[in-house]
């Protein structure tokens, strides 16, 4: 297993939980992707809670459909979607069969990482995630996510999420995480 070193993988139990501890929780470790032979890792320095059908932003609202049939599946996968017919974006499936996901919206380079990944289009872009992988086992080879072996530290913000608008109240929750004063979170 090609491994990031001093970097633990992160277990299933860490997906399986609720999904505003793992959006919390998921600040400060590491988006791993081996592509063509190059390991690519990112720190995690902001993400937003997706949490299931009943949240109007979430891509679950409108119920299982092939589109959204990853996010209803087992916790620990990557969702990866394209908006705007050009553009990619990844979340990590939350609880597991309940539609809930944290989308990861921004990443400081740590290694191996040549371009912009402040915004979720622009991190895919960077790490070569696109639609082949959505679906893809956050435990395996190609795509996952690890903790350094000390607690990371650091003031977390809380903001509602971006590009919302058109949910209503949820559009006004404070489901978007970021590392307070990190020059790689996006901006609005």
């Amino acid at each position: 297993m090609t491994a990031v070193p001093g970097w633990l993988r992160l277990p299933r139990e860490f997906y399986q939980r609720d999904t505003l501890s793992v959006a919390r929780d998921l600040l400060g470790t590491l988006l791993v992707r081996e592509h063509e032979g190059v390991l690519m890792a990112g720190r995690i320095v902001e993400v937003e809670a997706y949490l299931g059908p009943a949240d109007l932003a979430a891509h679950s609202s409108k119920g299982l459909t092939a589109r959204t049939a990853t996010m209803f599946g087992a916790a620990g996968h990557a969702y990866v979607y394209m908006i705007y017919g050009m553009h990619h974006c990844m979340n990590v499936v939350t609880e597991g069969g309940t539609g809930t996901a944290v989308l990861i919206r921004a990443l400081e380079p740590v290694c191996n990482v040549d371009g912009r990944t402040q915004g979720p289009a622009l991190l895919c872009r960077t790490l070569h995630i696109d639609r082949r992988l959505n679906g893809e086992d956050l435990l395996g080879e190609r795509l996952y996510l690890a903790a350094a072996r000390e607690p990371y530290r650091c003031r977390v913000a809380r903001r509602p999420r971006i590009g919302v608008d058109y949910a209503g109240a949820w559009a006004r929750r404070l489901l978007r995480f970021y590392v307070s004063g990190n020059p790689y979170v996006s901006r609005r």
